[in-house]
């Protein structure tokens, strides 16, 4: 069931869907933590979208032209066409900044409202879990521990 909200007068609704007994929004995260109440958030597991350097004009133009720039653009296999995937190697260290300064600003948004002894789930990778991890540390959160999933596909 999809539904609007409005949160506080004037504010813009926010979209909800409720699936069993979870509700997913569609909103700014960092709004949308901002109007939550403390201590009513019991776990959080989400899977953010890194797309700092990638969605910008200029590479989304590279990637549409096939050539580069941060996607790497595999080559067919078997006759399939894959998709093109972000190379996070490239970041420089200005991007890996704004990255650790998204992640802070959300945790700490995030410990005001978690429940004591919440856990805090973020998917990440191998080259930016370092970063993610030491912004919510610095945020506040306390650190539990890492789960590493290791991938052998055919997309390297």
């Amino acid at each position: 069931m999809l539904e609007q909200r409005i949160s506080r007068r004037g504010q813009r609704p926010i979209q909800s869907f409720v699936c069993g007994r979870s509700t997913l929004f569609l909103a700014d995260c960092l709004t949308w933590l901002e109007r939550q109440p403390l201590n009513s958030i019991h776990a959080v597991v989400t899977d953010p979208p890194y797309g700092l350097v990638e969605y910008t004009e200029i590479e989304q133009r590279k990637l549409r032209q096939g050539k580069g720039g941060i996607w790497r653009i595999p080559p067919s296999f078997d006759g399939t066409k894959r998709s093109p995937l972000p190379r996070f190697t490239v970041l420089k260290q200005s991007d890996l900044e704004a990255i650790e300064q998204f992640f802070f600003a959300w945790a700490r948004r995030l410990v005001g409202v978690i429940v004591p002894g919440a856990n805090v789930v973020v998917a990440s990778n191998p080259l930016l879990s370092y970063v993610v991890s030491g912004a919510l540390s610095n945020a506040g959160l306390e650190r539990r521990g890492e789960i590493v999933r290791l991938v052998m596909t055919m997309r390297g």
